[in-house]
């Protein structure tokens, strides 16, 4: 038990991390405000927040890649075991509510473990937001969000798991440009992608240039299916990483099926991007894109 003020309980996330055995264990936290960075190596590390919702229950820090050298760095929580879940409670980097920093990245949570599950999670942050990535040596790792709150604008979700979105809300904040998206699939024969299935995007109204993604690699997988699209996204969807300097949309995969909202828009899409057939959606349902290996979601899905 992590509390700020009860008896026999640790008063930080990181000790209770700590006091865990190898093999990892179950970490409940009280509501309050948790301002600490946290890292997480071991496997089977359960945290879930004990309040009555997400917002009880905060983990916050406000280190940017400028100042911690480099985008990782700035992580407030960085889970890299495997078997990791994390349930109803905040993550969040303040890093730009700082009128004097510089711009820069500045990760709320770092996730690199395989068969890693996120339920019922508020993530706030700005560039950078959440860093969904594979492991070391460039190992899979398969990743599943559900009911969860991300909010950023530039790429703030990126890099190159295999991940999968269930009802969960993307919100664009304020900012010149919001690229939802940054997917880094780096060849075709990686094994990763994003797949957003029954999601939600939203913007601030003072956010513009709304894009779904941009590929940061040349063969970025994103994949839109049933969103509703309430946000005033860009005619083309998806935009280039470097207009002008690279040429890698013609070998991303990015794709929606069925998108409603002010958002969608299959006739302006980009020439490259695909709007799928039934048959070519199904490919990407829950079971299709863990190859019927869900046994380690039973305890979130019964999808």
């Amino acid at each position: 038990m992590v509390s700020q003020s009860g008896h026999m309980a640790y008063r930080s996330v990181q000790e209770a991390v700590d006091a865990l055995p190898a093999r990892g264990g179950d970490i409940l936290i009280a509501p309050g405000v948790y301002r600490e960075k946290i890292k997480i190596g071991k496997p089977g590390v359960h945290i879930k927040g004990t309040g009555q919702r997400p917002e009880d229950t905060v983990v916050v820090y406000g280190d940017g890649a400028i100042k911690v050298g480099g985008t990782v760095h700035s992580a407030t929580m960085d889970a890299s075991g495997d078997d990791f879940r994390l349930d109803n409670l905040t993550i969040q980097n303040d890093y730009s509510l700082d009128p004097d920093n510089p711009p820069s990245q500045a990760v709320a949570l770092s996730i690199t473990g395989d068969k890693d599950i996120i339920t019922r999670v508020r993530l706030l942050g700005a560039q950078d937001t959440l860093f969904a990535n594979k492991g070391p040596n460039g190992r899979t790792a398969r990743q599943y969000f559900s009911d969860c709150y991300v909010e950023g604008h530039v790429d703030y979700v990126f890099g190159n798991a295999k991940a999968y979105f269930q009802h969960c809300e993307l919100h664009g904040i304020a900012n010149q440009a919001v690229v939802y998206t940054a997917q880094s699939k780096d060849s075709p024969d990686e094994d990763s992608a994003y797949v957003f299935d029954h999601c939600t995007l939203t913007a601030d109204p003072s956010a513009h240039g709304i894009a779904l993604g941009r590929p940061w690699r040349s063969y970025a997988t994103v994949i839109f299916l049933f969103t509703r699209m309430n946000a005033p996204v860009i005619p083309e969807g998806w935009s280039e990483w470097d207009r002008g300097k690279t040429n890698r949309l013609k070998t991303a995969y990015y794709a929606e099926y069925q998108s409603t909202g002010i958002g969608a828009n299959p006739r302006g899409r980009e020439p490259y991007a695909h709007q799928l057939t039934d048959s070519e959606a199904k490919q990407w349902s829950l079971k299709a894109f863990f190859a019927d290996d869900t046994d380690w979601l039973l305890s979130s899905t019964s999808r």
